[in-house]
């Protein structure tokens, strides 16, 4: 048991900081015995709360994980082994991402925890130019945090902003 592909999945679909990922309960993902397609939590930095969708491929191996585990609806999602700790820590998940990323041959420094939460919002936000949908999808209180986030320099955020009308 521990951290496998599918948590992964869901670690990309989410977009949520490692902290929050490991943290999550079945219930927070679940309804009854069906995964649901959509969950919102509250994140412990910012104390808001983020929407998150759960693809078909993620709920189809979150289903197998939770029965395989026979996870009950207030059990920890990514439970841990260790006595003293519930679920995975954020330590864990990272040494688990990194040999991950070592057995598919990339390089460890590009790849993180951090980096899966930035992958779809970086995704999306290439495809839409749309950055109000990305900070709400990464549940930041501010724009500019977005722009920081993503990389995007202030003048191309004005730009698209200009080219925007409501």
């Amino acid at each position: 048991m521990g951290f496998a592909v599918h948590d992964l999945d869901l670690g990309i679909d989410s977009k949520l900081r490692g902290c929050d990922l490991v943290s999550l309960k079945v219930r927070d993902v679940s309804h009854g015995e069906q995964v649901a397609t959509r969950a919102i939590v509250m994140q412990h930095k910012t104390k808001r709360p983020v929407q998150f969708e759960i693809t078909a491929v993620t709920r189809e191996a979150l289903q197998a994980w939770i029965k395989l585990a026979a996870l009950k609806s207030e059990d920890f999602l990514f439970p841990s082994r260790l006595h003293d700790s519930p679920h995975l820590g954020t330590r864990q998940y990272a040494r688990i991402l990194g040999h991950w990323v070592d057995e598919l041959g990339l390089d460890r420094s590009e790849y993180g925890t951090h980096s899966i939460r930035r992958t779809k919002a970086t995704l999306i936000y290439r495809r839409t130019k749309n950055l109000r949908a990305v900070q709400l999808l990464l549940g930041h209180a501010k724009l500019e945090s977005t722009v920081r986030y993503l990389g995007i320099e202030v003048d191309d955020a004005l730009e698209i902003s200009e080219q925007t009308e409501i």
